[in-house]
């Protein structure tokens, strides 16, 4: 079994021909690091599955970058807004290092409830799942302290912290690199 399908396992509940199906639209690709996967403006084609290496979500303002997110390996990468609804994407998404991911294109994607008749409910998990994520990190941005979020990323991607520059995590955290550098030194006192 792939890391792929191993995955698409334990997160779905596919039989195993289903996901040998799915599984088969899901193309190897590899981005060195620096490539972009995806441009603010383009259209999101496609869904990857990162099997190693790092990608940053991020969006270029007038005055300054932030990091949405940093992707790691083991979870699923798109704009979903481009993908699902066409629009054009709001983030740049590039690789920190080089990084392997399966892809499957758009087309196939939406061909997937040919082949997976239980597919509209699976869906709906996922981006339910998408969703709750999201939600999660909303509320930590409301009801946390910096500190807390700090040890919150920290606990749960500790890798992140010896792999990226501190000013994207600092940016994805909705803090400087400062305050950052004041938690670190707070917490080894």
């Amino acid at each position: 079994m792939t890391d792929l399908e191993h995955y698409l396992q334990t997160y779905f509940d596919f039989d195993h021909t289903e996901l040998v199906k799915v599984s088969s639209f899901f193309k190897p690709e590899v981005l060195k690091k620096g490539d972009y996967y995806l441009r603010t403006g383009k259209f999101c084609n496609k869904l990857s599955f990162i099997k190693s290496g790092l990608l940053r979500v991020f969006v270029d303002l007038e005055d300054r970058e932030v990091t949405q997110w940093i992707c790691t390996q083991g979870y699923f990468v798109t704009d979903l807004s481009s993908l699902v609804f066409a629009n054009p994407a709001r983030w740049n998404i590039q690789a920190l290092t080089d990084t392997a991911v399966y892809t499957i294109e758009k087309q196939d994607y939406d061909r997937l409830g040919d082949y997976v008749p239980k597919w509209p409910v699976t869906e709906k998990l996922f981006i339910a799942h998408c969703f709750t994520t999201l939600e999660d990190r909303v509320f930590s941005f409301l009801s946390m302290t910096a500190e807390q979020r700090y040890n919150l990323l920290f606990d749960s991607h500790r890798d992140i912290f010896t792999q990226v520059p501190l000013q994207y995590i600092a940016s994805m955290l909705g803090m400087t690199p400062e305050t950052i550098s004041r938690i670190r030194r707070k917490q080894l006192n």
